[in-house]
């Protein structure tokens, strides 16, 4: 058994590890545009990154590393560096010749696309690093970009042994959110004396329950990364609470980004049960987590279920209208061909939309399988952010 207990510090929470952000002069009124990640002892990585077949620069310079150890991330926000051909690569292997005294520095960026980096103005931001600073929260905000707030989290997870470990994270994203890996930038750090392949495994896993069970708009962006580095320095380790520690961090910081998502009022849970198999679960959840037209109805706080049956129809998961049960948090408005959704049920309904967060369940009444995604609503200030976004 174990026990896994929610604690402060974000990145800096696992021991051995140092992080903080500094103003380069990327964005304006000196905001806080680039941050590092820092450990004592070299860590082992693990990575998810991007679907998105226009890679960016820093995710093909990783890919190009191979097998490797590192004690430094380095990213920047502001500037994406995709899209930018060879000559984005080259940009980073020259960044990167300027963190001395590191081993195998990774570069991660955030941003415009399109557009070359400032490579001056990144080197002279790395010389203002101080390696023995402790200040996640710095961090975090300094890789924001269209985000409302900063998203940080971190647990302590101690074993019956008496060893324990520490797990944390800090990430960015609001827009351009897609359940097709991430559509964001997360850093993890632990001290869990945890193998490669352990790490690799189990965030491989978790992925597809958290980052990759989110909507904001439905689109992916070409620089979504994941990066899980391990020191080992707490020497303990136990691959069942590694697991679930590592969702709790992830699982949180996805529910954050949909909640901060461009413009969005509401973070809604789609359950999906009873469908023929956990895939077309899946495939249902995701269908509206997406769907435009039940993000606008959710906008508007309007419990048009007709757009979520209509959506799970069109969405491929097998499915039909003898089987299918709503319901919007307890409140069930359609039930196996049974019309519940009279005036008085649209007030309630009515009312459980205009919270911050509630649950849309579809039971599908065809088998065992399960899922559930993650999404907000779409409204007017998403489109007045993402029409002028590269000023």
């Amino acid at each position: 058994m174990y026990n896994i207990i929610y604690s402060q510090g974000g990145v800096c929470a696992s021991d051995g590890f140092f992080a903080d952000g500094v103003s380069a002069g990327l964005k304006p009124d000196s905001a806080k545009d680039m941050a590092f990640i820092y450990s004592e002892n070299e860590c082992e990585v693990a990575s998810v990154f991007t679907t998105n077949k226009m890679t960016a620069a820093p995710i093909r310079h990783f890919r190009n590393m191979g097998e490797f150890t590192t004690n430094f991330v380095l990213i920047n926000s502001k500037n994406a560096n995709a899209m930018t051909g060879r000559a984005g690569i080259e940009d980073i292997d020259e960044i990167l010749s300027t963190c001395t005294d590191v081993k195998n520095p990774i570069m991660s960026s955030t941003g415009v696309i399109g557009v070359r980096l400032p490579k001056e103005k990144i080197i002279d931001g790395v010389k203002l690093f101080d390696y023995s600073k402790k200040d996640s929260s710095s961090a975090a905000k300094a890789i924001m970009t269209t985000d409302a707030f900063s998203k940080e989290c971190a647990f302590k997870v101690k074993l019956d042994d008496g060893s324990s470990f520490n797990i944390g994270a800090i990430a960015k994203g609001a827009g351009m959110i897609n359940p097709a890996m991430a559509t964001m930038l997360c850093f993890i750090t632990t001290d869990a004396a945890v193998s490669k392949a352990d790490m690799q495994e189990v965030l491989d896993e978790v992925t597809k329950t958290t980052f990759n069970a989110i909507s904001v708009d439905g689109d992916t962006s070409t620089n979504d990364t994941v990066l899980l580095l391990s020191n080992s320095k707490s020497g303990a380790y136990d691959k069942a609470a590694f697991a679930e520690a590592l969702f709790k961090v992830m699982h949180f910081l996805a529910l954050e980004m949909v909640r901060d998502g461009e413009g969005a009022t509401k973070l809604v849970t789609y359950k999906i049960t009873g469908a023929k198999d956990d895939t077309d679960a899946e495939v249902a959840a995701k269908a509206l987590s997406d769907s435009l037209l039940v993000k606008t109805a959710l906008f508007g706080e309007d419990p048009n279920w007709g757009r979520i049956a209509s959506t799970i129809g069109a969405s491929g998961a097998q499915a039909n209208e003898e089987s299918l049960k709503i319901s919007f948090d307890n409140h069930c408005v359609y039930d196996k061909g049974n019309l519940y959704f009279d005036e008085e049920m649209e007030k309630k309904c009515a009312v459980v939309m205009q919270h911050k967060k509630f649950t849309i369940s579809c039971d599908l009444g065809i088998g065992n399988g399960s899922f559930k995604a993650y999404g907000c609503d779409l409204g007017h200030e998403y489109v007045k952010i993402n029409a002028d976004y590269r000023t």
